[in-house]
């Protein structure tokens, strides 16, 4: 009795082994400083809304419904396009 040797059914396709996956390394789009805003930004987007929530105004229509909640808000935004365009100069 001979052993057989079986092809690969899918032509082209790598094999890999656990030594081949530990060696890839995982780029991610961003680097950790970059979340890090990322997730202060979205806490100020949400702490506008919250402001806005709090006005005892009907409608929203004081102050913290149209002029301090709707400024935090954008500001949280600012802080997003900074926080995803941000880049370390430093060489790690």
């Amino acid at each position: 009795m001979s052993a057989k040797t079986v092809k690969n059914p899918i032509p082209n396709v790598k094999k890999t082994t656990i030594e081949t996956k530990k060696q890839e390394q995982v780029y991610f789009a961003f680097a950790k400083e970059n979340y890090r805003f990322m997730l202060i930004g979205i806490g100020a987007i949400l702490l506008g809304f919250v402001i806005m929530s709090l006005d005892k105004e009907p409608h929203g229509f004081g102050f913290l419904g149209l002029t301090l909640g709707p400024i935090v808000v954008v500001l949280g935004f600012l802080f997003q396009f900074f926080a995803i365009f941000y880049k370390n100069k430093t060489k790690e």
